[in-house]
């Protein structure tokens, strides 16, 4: 009885290691993602951020004045203070409560596996192919109206008036952005930090995709979030970046295809209006042969941006509907986003291999 209960006491052990609970929640991941039924902590940030946006908004009403810019960005830094370390703090705790205390033994599994399913819920691997599938499929079926309402769910964009083309480059853009932001990022920040900086990094990103415009409402308030989600990507999104090149030769198995990647990366990666998105969407155009970015609109205004890559299709394909060329492309971009992801959880899982057993 006593050798029995060392042996799950040490699968215990095992289970809670850092390598072992991203393994985990990697597999959680691929097997349910993220189902709409289960309470998300994304959607609570959620509405926990709505709520400090209109606690602090009813304070800057009672107190309207002049400077009204500068208190505006005091209090979008106060908001990204409690948001940010608020949620660093609560994962901080029940991380450690869950893996140090003493519980039963069928008790110390359930909280090895919800721990897990915290780390799963900071990925989006799953749930992020999925959505470009469905967009993809609707595309091949003839079904314009339903690719645009489902790429409404992806994107920020107006999708109401896009034609093929268009949809499967915003797609493929998507894919590119948030194999960073909902993949690599939280995995950078888990190897660093653990589940609670993971999900201190979601929250960031999640303020800046709720109130980090540079509308009249959120330009000055915004602002902090903005410029943090800016700085915590900014070493993912270049990782990322590396990663595509890299997964481009898995996914290709050229060479070629590397070094347009590559090329890509170096020369467009910066044409992008933000510092980090234009790098994995530029490291992709180049790996796909396609040219990304150009004017969308937003709300109804239209936003200039510039093109990164250039259009490289065979001759066989220069005699064939160049739509149907991006949207052999867009499955090119799920394969690459899914071999970045693999990658990613390798290496990550191997770093923190290595650093348990130095």
């Amino acid at each position: 009885m006593t050798d029995m209960a060392e042996t799950v006491q040490d699968i215990y052990f095992q289970l809670s290691k850092p390598y072992a609970l991203l393994m985990l929640a990697f597999t959680l991941d691929l097997c349910i993602g993220d189902p709409a039924w289960v309470p998300h902590p994304v959607r609570i940030m959620g509405k926990a951020i709505t709520k400090i946006e209109e606690l602090l908004r009813k304070h800057l009403a009672k107190h309207r004045a002049q400077n009204t810019e500068i208190k505006e960005k005091r209090a979008g830094i106060v908001f990204v203070v409690i948001i940010a370390s608020s949620t660093y703090g609560l994962f901080y705790v029940l991380n450690s409560v869950l893996l140090t205390f003493h519980f039963p033994s069928l008790v110390s599994y359930f909280s090895v596996l919800f721990i897990a399913f915290l780390i799963s819920t900071t990925v989006a691997m799953k749930g992020l192919i999925d959505s470009a599938r469905l967009v993809i499929d609707a595309l091949k079926d003839k079904n314009i109206d339903g690719a645009r309402k489902n790429l409404n769910h992806i994107v920020g964009r107006d999708t109401d008036l896009l034609d093929e083309k268009s949809i499967v480059r915003a797609t493929i853009e998507s894919l590119a952005e948030n194999a960073s932001d909902g993949i690599i990022a939280p995995l950078f920040y888990f190897v660093i930090g653990g589940l609670p900086l993971a999900m201190a990094y979601k929250a960031v990103n999640t303020m800046d995709s709720m109130v980090g415009y540079k509308n009249e409402r959120y330009k000055d308030f915004g602002w902090a979030a903005a410029k943090l989600d800016d700085i915590a990507n900014y070493i993912p999104a270049r990782v990322t970046g590396i990663l595509i090149v890299i997964a481009s030769a898995v996914v290709y198995r050229s060479l070629f295809t590397v070094n347009c990647s590559l090329k890509t990366m170096l020369r467009d990666g910066q044409k992008h209006p933000s510092p980090n998105s234009g790098i994995p969407e530029a490291a992709m155009a180049g790996a796909l042969g396609v040219r990304l970015g150009g004017p969308s609109t937003y709300n109804g205004i239209l936003i200039e941006k510039p093109c990164i890559g250039e259009e490289r299709q065979k001759t066989e394909d220069r005699r064939q509907n160049t739509d149907n060329f991006y949207l052999r492309a867009s499955e090119k971009a799920i394969s690459i986003t899914r071999s970045v992801s693999l990658l990613g959880f390798i290496i990550a899982a191997t770093i923190l291999y290595v650093r348990t057993t130095i």
